[in-house]
């Protein structure tokens, strides 16, 4: 018992109340996240679209999101995180309903744009309002937490959601749009700004860095983590693009592959929090090119699947490499961001994932189309091999660039105070902190 406690305490202690604000909204908000996962399977089997078009309407919510993440790293540095967000969420739960009743090819493909724009625009201002309040000695934690409040969310919400198409798929869009609805509320009620002005020179009024743009394109060890993040999101969005499609093709139900899909949330939730551990004091680049290896093979298993047991395996394998890349990732790209400039670094990041998003369905549709559907699935497994060298290669780069950042920076005046009031700490935080709330904490 005292080993479970010790343990507990190590993994969710000492975070902030506002991280654990943000951890709930995120955990409500993926509970409800039915459409993306299954919009392919919507678009083909119950609007009769082709597999071309669905490929279309998928890659248009991709390039709404590059536009939402280049637009939401912006506002999140000059307008603020939290109105950011706010409005994000709320754009979204409009577009997600308006996308429930659209009926022509034209107008799905205009509010899956739309869509795609709302809800990605809270990506990068929600990862810098957790870079700020969280200390960087606790980022690890608390993005593996985060990650693993998603993922269950996620499993559950695959299993929920292939019993709710039974029942009609327009139900999908109403829960997913009140799940949006109430994540802007906690943020509205609990979170408070955490954008912090610089001390610096050299800025304009509203704490925008000058030129700050062209210092991203000339940052090439953080531009080169960006390009290997697109390959890896290329592979990895194949789950909800041509998998399902795929599985459809061996006879199997849209409820069956949601029950398949969800063993990647499962095995996420029930591991996600041990691996923290594992790979602490590790090199990152070797954890990287693992999990870009572990990845590559389990989608390459898929050309061998036609039954659910096989595809479910495969999934079990290639989350493997998920739950190793997933952290690493996320301090990686927090250690890389210059402090005024965090909301931008977040959206350039959060764009290799949308164009991903935009290219992957489109890609992928037509490689199985052309060549085939093992072709296809082996082609993901030499993306993640020639990735795992890459990343061995370009690793001491990254970590001589994060030093460097950590040496320079410097104190920061606070835009706003965040602290709530203790008793709201103390109901909200029930597994938490027996050390004390710090302010500055990374959502």
């Amino acid at each position: 018992m005292r080993t479970t406690q010790g343990w507990l305490r190590e993994t969710t202690g000492g975070l902030p109340v506002t991280f654990w604000y943000l951890w709930a909204g995120t955990l409500i908000n993926r509970l409800g996240s039915f459409v993306l996962v299954f919009l392919a399977i919507y678009l083909t089997q119950e609007r009769g679209f082709s597999a071309s078009q669905a490929g279309l309407v998928l890659g248009l919510w991709g390039v709404g999101g590059a536009i939402g993440t280049t637009a939401g790293g912006t506002l999140s540095d000059r307008w603020g995180r939290r109105p950011t967000l706010l409005t994000a969420h709320l754009g979204a739960a409009v577009m997600m309903l308006a996308l429930g009743f659209a009926r022509e090819l034209w107008a799905v493909a205009l509010g899956a744009l739309l869509l795609g724009m709302f809800a990605e625009a809270a990506r990068p201002a929600f990862g810098a309002m957790v870079i700020d309040v969280v200390p960087e000695k606790d980022r690890l934690r608390a993005f593996s937490l985060n990650y693993w409040a998603i993922n269950l969310g996620f499993a559950s919400a695959a299993i929920l959601a292939g019993l709710a198409a039974e029942a009609g798929f327009l139900l999908l869009f109403v829960v997913d749009a009140t799940t949006t609805v109430v994540t802007a509320l906690i943020i509205f009620v609990k979170v408070g700004e955490t954008r912090r002005a610089p001390t610096g020179g050299g800025h304009q009024g509203t704490g925008a860095p000058v030129g700050a743009l062209r210092t991203i394109l000339r940052d090439r060890v953080f531009l080169g983590f960006v390009t290997l993040n697109l390959f890896a999101a290329l592979v990895f969005l194949q789950h909800i693009s041509m998998l399902p499609i795929a599985m459809g093709d061996s006879g199997l139900s849209p409820t069956t592959y949601g029950s398949v899909i969800a063993l990647n949330g499962v095995l996420i939730v029930v591991g996600q929090l041990f691996v923290p551990r594992l790979i602490r004091g590790r090199s990152r680049s070797h954890v990287l090119a693992l999990a870009s290896v572990v990845m590559g093979v389990g989608f390459g298993l898929t050309a061998f699947a036609d039954t659910a047991w096989f595809y479910g395996l495969t999934v079990l394998v290639w989350t493997v490499g998920e739950m190793l890349n997933s952290p690493s990732n996320a301090t990686l790209i927090a250690e890389l961001s210059p402090a005024e400039l965090r909301g931008r670094y977040q959206g350039v990041f959060s764009l290799s994932w949308q164009a991903a998003a935009a290219i992957a369905p489109v890609l992928g549709g037509l490689v199985r189309e052309q060549a085939g559907n093992a072709p296809l699935w082996f082609g993901c497994a030499a993306i993640g091999g020639l990735m795992a060298l890459a990343h061995l290669v370009s690793g001491p780069a990254r970590e001589r660039r994060a030093a460097i950042l950590r040496a320079a920076t410097g104190p920061a005046v606070p835009v706003v105070a965040i602290q709530p009031p203790a008793p709201q700490a103390a109901e909200v935080a029930a597994t938490a902190p027996a050390e004390p709330t710090q302010v500055e904490a990374r959502t």
